[in-house]
């Protein structure tokens, strides 16, 4: 199968903000999120580039590069950031994840990291202790405008807290936590090794994550016009007060000229996937394999080449790079970011909340067929936190969701969102069943 070429949507900075200050979503932008998320269109890509973006290509220069220094830190560096008990869900990662089969990804390195909070257990704690102390009713600076504000901010996201609701008390959260550390364990930096890695992906991801709720804001928009059972500002409350928020810094080890630029693990078949398979897919597929994310929405930052002595490259390979499926089967890549945007994919969890009105696609990353040429690049996968339902609209069913004829057109090893998602789960419960079909 031979890819078509991708032709990205693209929002300016300055129209996604002005729309976002308007009560609805300009007609203009939500056109654009139709082409590019929208189920109407069977050839969307599940993508979107916010370009012209303040301060990004500095942080852009700033963090990336400092992907290749980390993963050629001595063995024991790596060690010490290591966190295995986090089923390598916080700190370095490599080996460890399956996306193709059985087959242990060594193609890759990763660094994960949560951007807004380095202890999501503390941050919650904070918030209940809050609630218990507003429940008082001290009346200090009852009429101080700042306190007013943040006092209603603050009410605003206890309203939606489902945690408050289900946890009775900080001993009861202080153990889900232990048994769900994959979720909740705490970053772990190289602060001896690496010292500036904290600060710059952290003013990276905190950027990343401030476009994103401006987005989702405008998708809010585009669902409720479309779903009358749908929650008003249900993606963007999700994404504006959730402390659960995983950066994911990557880097892909160069591949030596001899190597073979597929993968041969096509074999997978989660039982309940329709799709017969195209035996080509996996070439596209060398780097990482085929899969869909599974949070609310994932902000990309574009990918940045270095040669074998460190220095930064154009790619001189114009077949690497990401790859996407649409809905209807096409394939389409390489995905071409300029260097002052951020992408912007669905999630799987984004798929479920608007009851399929928005898609995510699968999609992958083609190494480069030339010898010594290494790439980085920063996700941010946005997310809800443990307790948030993943009920479906009302007026919206499971076949809407997730209707087979796209289900179809997957890679034969992107196992299917039903074979992970069942109604009445919470979305950490999701989270634990796709951990373990990758890990």
């Amino acid at each position: 199968m031979m890819p078509r070429n991708a032709n990205v949507v693209k929002i300016s900075y300055n129209d996604l903000v002005t729309a976002c200050s308007n009560e609805d979503s300009s007609s203009s932008v939500d056109d654009l999120i139709e082409q590019a998320f929208g189920k109407a269109n069977s050839s969307s890509l599940g993508i979107i580039a916010i370009t012209d973006i303040p301060s990004l290509p500095s942080l852009r220069t700033k963090l990336l590069p400092l992907a290749p220094k980390l993963a050629a830190l001595p063995p024991q560096q790596l060690e010490e950031i290591t966190a295995p008990e986090s089923q390598y869900q916080v700190g370095w990662s490599h080996g460890r994840e399956k996306l193709e089969g059985d087959k242990l990804d060594f193609s890759k390195g990763s660094y994960y990291a949560n951007p807004l909070t380095d202890d999501l257990v503390e941050s919650m704690l904070q918030r209940r202790r809050y609630n218990a102390a507003s429940q008082l009713g001290d009346g200090d600076n009852d009429n101080d405008e700042s306190h007013v504000h943040g006092k209603q901010q603050m009410e605003e996201l206890l309203k939606w807290d489902e945690s408050l609701n289900q946890i009775q008390n900080e001993e009861e959260l202080r153990q889900l936590a232990s048994a769900n550390p994959a979720f909740f364990a705490p970053n772990v930096w190289p602060t001896k090794s690496l010292p500036e890695l904290e600060n710059s992906l952290k003013e990276m991801g905190q950027l990343i994550h401030r476009v994103g709720v401006y987005l989702a804001k405008c998708c809010d928009s585009y669902v409720a016009a479309r779903c009358p059972g749908y929650k008003p500002n249900t993606l963007e409350s999700i994404l504006l007060h959730s402390k659960c928020c995983k950066a994911r810094l990557l880097h892909y080890f160069a591949k030596d000229d001899t190597s073979d630029s597929s993968n041969n693990n096509n074999n997978v078949d989660d039982g309940d996937n329709n799709n017969s398979g195209i035996a080509d897919d996996t070439q596209f597929s060398s780097w990482c394999g085929w899969h869909n994310d599974h949070g609310s929405l994932t902000g990309l930052v574009p990918a940045m080449y270095h040669d074998e002595n460190g220095n930064i490259v154009q790619c001189p390979d114009e077949d690497a790079g990401l790859y996407i499926k649409s809905r209807n089967g096409d394939l389409v890549g390489p995905v071409k970011l300029p260097e002052n945007a951020l992408a912007f994919q669905v999630g799987e969890t984004m798929q479920v909340h608007t009851g399929g009105w928005l898609h995510a696609t699968p999609h992958a990353v083609r190494g480069c067929k030339k010898g010594g040429i290494s790439r980085s690049t920063f996700a941010v996968f946005m997310e809800p936190e443990y307790h948030s339902s993943m009920d479906l609209p009302a007026g919206r069913s499971v076949s809407d969701t997730q209707y087979e004829e796209a289900e179809k057109s997957l890679p034969k090893t992107v196992r299917t969102l039903r074979s992970r998602w069942k109604l009445g789960m919470n979305f950490g419960e999701f989270s634990e069943a796709t951990f373990a079909a990758f890990h």
